[in-house]
């Protein structure tokens, strides 16, 4: 990549396919056919390149100029880059600098509403070819100012990447994200990642059936900048035997037409590609190879933030001194390998990559040199199912069922006030099926004046009835959401801005602390913005805040785990775990009962009284806090605690990380207000 001669890619390749063999894929071979035709016929590079991604690899695991650079090349040659999970700076966007994969991975790290919208493809992390909560982990060492701001963190706090459970439970829940994507940018195709293992087949029909447009199976051979050398060991099975499962698996239930089939993990030649088409992947991402290419020399000490190439460091003299790496670096290897696909296309006598996909009938078994090599049969890698449809995606986008009539109208009678920045209230009834309201608003605000641009002149919508899942997700500024009813789960997920107020009727005031009003995995995600909600949380609230402000009556188990900002005050009680894998934020609980103390999760986080001196500002914040939420909510456990307030602080508990300090946490807080 270096001198830019294909004849030195053709050493390298022939090396890489000449080898004993290693993976599942050097046990077979392409047969020969007699069918030659001239390359001069084959699509061109520039066709091929569109089936090239850069793996997920974030910002934070890589350094500045690694990831940017994989942004140039992918956009210069016209194939995409990923972002990974750690988020981009905006200062990007719109720029060659732009990564065109945008990773939510479940909605984890600077996930708002601009990140989105400024998205091509949206990549939802549900597996990965490190351990799911390891091979997004990142080390406090390099959690700098940049990266802690990209995410929303605190500089020098090691980031765990949770596993995906935390908002997905089901393939329900799998199908309610993509929408929630859709809606928020719906010129963006959502793609769903997965690793090889055992039955992906069966997950990559329902994830079609949940409407991705993507699915991209990963290999083991996984995990970058960030994961451990225990994350890396045993995870998974290689992309031959996922892919294959994926791709008939699809056909069989005449699905395959509707999804783009992608496979990554360990690709380096022509010939990797070349297969990986026939076992059925029409798109292919690329990590290592690449990483190699801009200067790596695979010393596999990428998580101690010393890389001696300045790859996977955020070491400014590391970066500034042993960087090498270019986009032309990048750009060099991708050309080659189109060039060796088509020279073997020709060989074969193929015009198109698409025209091998799936053609399981053009490989064959090969012996291989050991006894094990030869008690392995392949077969059931090479069955071609015979149903008639095409064994490619023949669809643009995978549309769901839901035509979200209610989120139309809204967006059509907002979008003229919000293009003028006229302020407005717009009232409405909603039911349970009117799911995701406020995302396409949302995202409509973010690409015309970003996550904070219209904060002064609000669009507010009133709401009757009882909202369906995932009401006010990656809320805007300039979007406020009142509702007087109640809500289901992922209220608020991602929320950047604004403010979302859920009230119960007046006849119901007395009971409000009593009932449950809004349901699991609320303001997961949530960068910002304000959530008062007058009745009890369901599971799992809070997870992963990291900087918004939210007031409820009582929670379910989980409250505030994996929250790296933001604040949390709890009028009730409180189920279990509370504050694993907490890393920053505070949280405030009314403890009425004195039982808080043992549902507390003691390895992250730790408890104080509210009442003692040293938090006399701790106490004005709650305070001021509180008369907001009443005003909101007419809320009655609010206005007591209010009147009251020099005998009920005797009953509130504060909480914060093992990590941090109280004062400093309070200062980030009252800035962010």
């Amino acid at each position: 990549v270096s001198t830019g001669y294909y004849e030195d890619y053709r050493k390298y390749a022939d090396l890489v396919n000449g080898r004993n063999p290693s993976f599942m894929r050097d046990l077979l071979s392409l047969k020969s056919t007699s069918k030659k035709i001239s390359i001069t016929k084959v699509e061109s590079i520039k066709k091929i390149f569109h089936r090239f991604d850069t793996a997920g690899m974030s910002l934070g695991a890589l350094s500045p100029e690694a990831h940017e650079a994989l942004a140039i090349a992918m956009n210069t040659l016209g194939g995409r880059s990923n972002s990974g999970e750690g988020g981009e700076d905006k200062k990007r966007f719109n720029t060659s600098k732009n990564s065109k994969i945008k990773q939510v991975a479940s909605g984890r790290f600077g996930v708002t509403p601009h990140y989105l919208v400024n998205a091509e493809v949206i990549q939802i992390k549900i597996a990965q070819g490190a351990k799911p909560g390891e091979g997004g982990q990142l080390p406090g060492d390099k959690v700098n100012e940049m990266i802690a701001e990209l995410r929303f963190s605190v500089p020098g706090v090691t980031l765990i990447s949770p596993p995906p459970h935390h908002d997905i439970y089901s393939i329900e829940d799998l199908a309610q994200l993509i929408f929630d994507l859709k809606q928020v940018n719906s010129k963006a195709l959502i793609s769903v990642k997965l690793v090889s293992q055992a039955g992906v087949g069966t997950i990559a029909a329902g994830v079609a059936k949940a409407y991705a447009d993507l699915i991209t199976i990963s290999g083991y051979d996984g995990g970058t900048g960030a994961s451990p050398l225990t994350s890396v060991k045993y995870a998974g099975s290689p992309w031959e035997l996922g892919i294959s499962e994926a791709h008939q698996t699809l056909m069989m239930n005449n699905l395959r037409h509707k999804v783009r089939l992608q496979t990554d993990g360990g690709l380096k030649t022509g010939l990797d590609i070349v297969k990986g088409a026939m076992l059925g992947a029409e798109s292919f991402g690329f990590g290592t190879s690449v990483m190699v290419a801009l200067g790596c020399k695979y010393l596999r000490i990428c998580h101690l933030n010393n890389c001696a190439t300045g790859v996977a460091t955020q070491n400014k003299i590391l970066r500034l001194n042993h960087f090498s790496g270019s986009p032309d670096r990048v750009a060099n290897y991708f050309k080659f390998v189109a060039q060796d696909v088509r020279e073997i296309l020709a060989e074969l006598g193929f015009s198109s990559l698409s025209e091998i996909i799936g053609r399981t009938d053009l490989l064959k078994q090969v012996k291989g040199n050991t006894d094990k090599h030869k008690k392995l049969n392949l077969k059931k890698l090479l069955i071609s199912v015979k149903n008639g449809s095409s064994k490619y995606c023949t669809t643009k986008s995978n549309k769901p069922f839901d035509q979200a009539i209610l989120a139309k109208k809204i967006l059509k009678d907002a979008l003229p006030l919000i293009k003028k920045k006229e302020k407005a209230i717009l009232s409405y009834k909603i039911k349970n099926f009117n799911r995701s309201i406020g995302a396409n608003i949302s995202g409509a605000i973010a690409r015309l004046y970003g996550n904070y641009g219209l904060k002064s002149k609000p669009i507010t919508l009133k709401l009757e009835g009882t909202a369906g899942q995932s009401l006010g997700v990656w809320n805007a500024s300039g979007l406020n959401i009142t509702l007087t009813g109640d809500a289901n789960d992922y209220v608020g997920k991602g929320m950047a801005g604004g403010k979302i107020i859920i009230k119960v009727p007046k006849i119901l005031k007395e009971l409000a602390r009593k009932m449950i009003i809004i349901g699991n995995t609320c303001i997961y995600g949530a960068t910002g913005g304000k959530l008062f909600a007058e009745g009890i949380a369901g599971e799992r609230f809070g997870v992963r805040n990291s900087g918004c402000m939210a007031i409820i009556e009582g929670s379910g188990d989980h409250t505030c785990e994996y929250m790296t900002g933001g604040s949390i005050i709890v009028l009730g009680k409180t189920g279990n775990n509370f504050g694993a894998g907490m890393t920053g934020g505070l949280s405030f609980v009314y403890d009425e009962d004195n039982a808080f103390a043992k549902k507390i999760n003691t390895e992250s986080v730790e408890i104080a009284k509210l009442s003692e001196a040293m938090f006399i500002e701790h106490q004005k914040y709650l305070l001021k806090s509180l008369k907001e939420y009443y005003k909101d909510t007419g809320s009655y456990i609010a206005k007591s605690i209010i009147l009251n307030f020099k005998e009920e602080i005797n009953k509130f508990v504060i909480i914060k990380p093992r990590a941090s300090d109280f004062k400093s946490l309070l200062v980030i807080l009252t800035k962010a207000a």
